[in-house]
């Protein structure tokens, strides 16, 4: 007999927090990525469609579904810029899996840190078919939210341990060197962007200005680099000179996201790119050489928070970290949902 259909396991932003370190920040990591990996491996399964987005002068509202016949997901996620002036967070997020069969949900949960996590995991993914093999030197230009978990995704998968940050506001840098200093790390502040790069293997971009920058110059990106670009995810927000696309191997999740919210937006329409799913089954190759510049044009997509959902479903079953969200209506007889609210009226 079925019951309790009423409840959904919700996980917040507490418990999202306990679950991360009853499992640890860099197994989590990892086994997030796996996930991750492994639903790139059957993307064919998925429903694909560029997220839902509404645009505004100050910052974007999306949603970001997919499914892959059995289960069901999305993520609402807004970026914000200028939300931290008023004490608020660029990005924040939450998400819903469901099973097809029936529509019901079975998970609801807090993202703002999940996406943080989730899109840490897919740069590494993705940088261990791209960066050179033995790349230990990652710069991190931009260090907001994202940065701390960008290095400890790396750390985690390919075993970056040395870090050059670099932030216009030097007290995220401060900030970001203090948090990582128990994890291992040979950390350098860097006082430019040029500095910051000097000696890295890999680049990690994470800026959060909705504009057109040019967080890296062409000069700046000499031959076996590989270019973590996270953080040009709309139109009109970039952070590379084209003229480092021009001469770099692409990299990209969805095409027809990528090319209205990524770095690519600045190329023409059919200018080649890579999928990043047919570097991961072998069907097209990734980094070919050591001179070879690779870029990752991130801009995050739906099956990379179906994967996290997944994970996080999973997960609860031995960290039960959730608490049971009255969520559905769920009358004695599934045609009296009036009924159902009449003997609910007081007195």
């Amino acid at each position: 007999m079925l019951k309790d259909l009423n409840l959904v396991p919700f996980v917040s932003v507490e418990n999202m927090m306990k679950l991360v370190h009853a499992i640890g920040i860099e197994r989590f990591l990892r086994e997030l990525a796996e996930h991750v990996e492994h639903d790139f491996t059957r993307w064919e399964s998925f429903d694909k469609t560029p997220r839902v987005a509404s645009h505004s002068k100050i910052g974007v509202i999306e949603l970001m579904p997919t499914s892959d016949g059995t289960l069901y997901g999305f993520k609402y996620v807004n970026g914000h810029p200028g939300n931290t002036k008023s004490g608020r967070q660029t990005v924040t997020a939450f998400g819903l899996l469901a099973e097809v069969e029936t529509g019901y949900p079975l998970l609801l949960t807090e993202m703002t840190i999940l996406t943080a996590l989730r899109t840490a995991a897919t740069s590494a993914v993705a940088a261990r078919y791209l960066a050179r093999p033995g790349a230990k030197t990652m710069a991190i230009i931009g260090n907001g939210a994202q940065s701390e978990f960008q290095a400890l995704a790396f750390k985690a998968l390919l075993g970056v341990d040395r870090l050059r940050l670099f932030d216009i506001d030097s007290a995220a840098t401060e900030r970001c060197a203090a948090n990582l200093a128990a994890f291992g790390f040979d950390i350098t502040c860097c006082a430019a962007p040029e500095e910051a790069v000097e000696g890295a293997d890999i680049v990690t971009t994470a800026t959060a200005d909705k504009q057109y920058a040019t967080i890296l110059t062409d000069n700046m990106v000499g031959a076996g680099l590989h270019v973590n670009a996270v953080g040009g995810d709309c139109p009109g927000k970039t952070e590379l000179h084209r003229d480092i696309l021009l001469r770099s191997d692409i990299f990209v999740e969805y095409p027809p996201q990528t090319r209205i919210e990524g770095e690519i937006q600045q190329l023409d329409d059919d200018h080649p790119v890579t999928e990043l799913w047919q570097v991961i089954t072998g069907t097209a190759t990734g980094r070919r050489d050591e001179r070879q510049i690779t870029v990752f044009d991130s801009v995050g997509f739906a099956t990379e928070d179906f994967s996290a959902l997944r994970y996080i479903h999973a997960a609860l079953k031995s960290h039960p970290y959730c608490e049971q969200l009255d969520l559905l209506a769920d009358p004695d007889e599934p045609r009296d949902l009036f009924g159902m609210l009449l003997r609910a009226a007081p007195g």
